[in-house]
């Protein structure tokens, strides 16, 4: 088992991170009754790179996916993304750098039933009063194979077309980071896996930076690297991981 000083150095492969958190902290609830999700966790997300986030239930990974994409705060300690310490930001400004730099992709999709497969894709820019790039758009559309479904409303899609849906979402700002948390969770296998290959392809073919919770060692084998998190504290990385290699790892922590 590494220390947490090593497993940062082992996953970050650039000196200009995606994203990062420096001895990270959050508490819910206080006193006696208060549960401490982190206890100063420090990771740095590389830029360019497709990062898994795994651990026991009640570990922390889904406490440190959100507060390092900045839909929760931490207690103590510090985030950042592509250099911008979050705690620094008003909430106006915090909004903007989700919208804009921030891709989220999620276990439930979060698309909006009204809206069309196109419409669901666009919305980022609809809620900023921009205009997506065409080109890109449709480069995005192609690579997650909807072109043939934008007219359909998410009650029209498989789970796993509505899967896509939001990966396109997420992938249609040109953001600085993906953060997905358990995003095969509702997903049968071949779904799961063609949503795994479309953000592989992400990374690989338009240099994304993707981090990703889950439970799943085989969705952790499309990662580049995995930190492992345990009672709110990273106590392991691996690089270049297998399914074999990660569940092997994850049967020393129990679950």
């Amino acid at each position: 088992m590494t220390s947490t000083h090593t497993a940062v150095d082992d996953v970050a492969g650039s000196s200009t991170p995606a994203a990062a958190a420096i001895n990270a902290v959050k508490v819910y609830g206080e006193g006696d009754a208060g549960v401490r999700a982190l206890a100063g966790v420090s990771v740095e997300l590389a830029a360019g790179r497709f990062t898994a986030i795994m651990g026991p239930s009640g570990s922390g990974k889904s406490t440190l996916l959100h507060c390092m994409a900045g839909l929760d705060s931490l207690t103590d300690g510090q985030v950042f993304i592509g250099g911008r310490d979050l705690a620094e930001l008003s909430d106006r400004e915090l909004t903007e750098l989700r919208r804009q730099r921030v891709g989220f992709v999620f276990q439930a999709f979060n698309l909006i039933p009204t809206m069309s497969a196109a419409e669901n894709i666009s919305l980022p820019f609809r809620l900023a009063g921009q205009r997506p790039d065409p080109d890109w758009l449709g480069t995005v559309v192609n690579t997650v194979g909807l072109a043939d479904r934008l007219d359909h409303r998410p009650s029209e899609l498989s789970g796993g077309q509505q899967q896509r849906v939001a990966v396109a979402r997420a992938l249609a700002t040109r953001p600085d980071i993906v953060f997905a948390d358990e995003p095969t969770g509702n997903l049968d296998s071949h779904s799961g896996a063609e949503v795994l290959g479309f953000l592989r392809r992400a990374v690989d073919e338009f240099g994304q930076s993707v981090a990703m919770v889950t439970h799943d060692p085989i969705a952790a084998g499309y990662a580049d690297a995995v930190i492992f998190l345990a009672d709110g504290r990273v106590v392991d990385a691996m690089n270049d991981p297998t399914a074999q290699r990660v569940l092997e790892r994850m049967k020393q922590f129990g679950d």
